[in-house]
């Protein structure tokens, strides 16, 4: 450390070359990781990516209903993709399971909540968060967001910013169950719009509906016109996400 370093941050050690070394070599850790997400699950597509509570058990509602949507979207077509472990991540892959398309799961190391559910065709396991959040956004057609907690929120937050900003191509983006998710929209409207942090028509990236089959029909209609598999710009746009 020179003399100037010391006397701007007097009460910084020196690097630790035993650490610097393993900072330095985790980046083939996360390199791996890419490499093995983008080549097991480049021929899924099209998939729908689907978000919720990892504590919600098998005998509530939104259990039963996340299955029935994973089932349909399966039946018509859809790999399902969920962050692989228990609640709502167990319907979605159940759901998908017992449909005619892959089950996957995109599982990662926790302290404590995540164990990998049993119904998974393609499971992967993640150290970094942000590697398997590039895997849930690279390769869905649609995002389905059932009630959950915080990390549910950033899923939901990462896809809003990624279209907003067009750092990703447009996909729906359903949330389910109305009673549960009208108090955040009903703020991002009163709120966020009045208060010019966002933009009145970045509402309509979000639709809200609580019927499986709707949920299909709104993703198909979103697709009418121009198809699943991303244009020629698209493409670009996802090979720099």
């Amino acid at each position: 450390m020179t003399d100037r370093t010391k006397s701007l941050h007097p009460g910084m050690n020196p690097v630790n070359d035993t650490s610097l070394t393993r900072e330095s070599w985790k980046i083939f850790q996360i390199m791996a990781e890419f490499v093995e997400g983008f080549e097991r699950l480049a021929r899924i597509k099209p998939s729908v990516s689907i978000f919720g509570s990892a504590r919600t058990k098998p005998d509530h509602q939104y259990y039963q209903l996340t299955v029935e949507i994973a089932r349909a979207l399966s039946d018509a077509g859809f790999s399902v993709v969920s962050g692989g472990g228990p609640g709502i991540m167990e319907a979605a892959n159940k759901g998908a399971f017992e449909g005619k398309s892959p089950s996957i799961g995109l599982n990662i190391q926790l302290p404590h909540e995540q164990a990998g559910n049993p119904y998974q065709d393609i499971s992967l396991t993640f150290r970094h968060f942000f590697s398997r959040k590039v895997m849930f956004v690279k390769y869905a057609a649609a995002y389905v967001v059932m009630p959950g907690g915080f990390g549910t929120l950033d899923e939901l937050a990462e896809i809003l910013t990624l279209v907003q900003t067009r750092k990703t191509r447009r996909i729906p983006i359903i949330l389910v169950h109305r009673p549960f998710w009208e108090g955040l929209i009903d703020w991002f409207a009163t709120t966020m719009v009045a208060e010019k942090t966002i933009n009145p028509e970045d509402l309509d990236l979000i639709q809200i509906l609580d019927n499986p089959q709707e949920i299909v029909e709104a993703i198909f209609s979103h697709y009418e016109h121009h198809g699943f598999e991303p244009s020629a710009e698209e493409e670009e746009i996802l090979l720099n996400l």
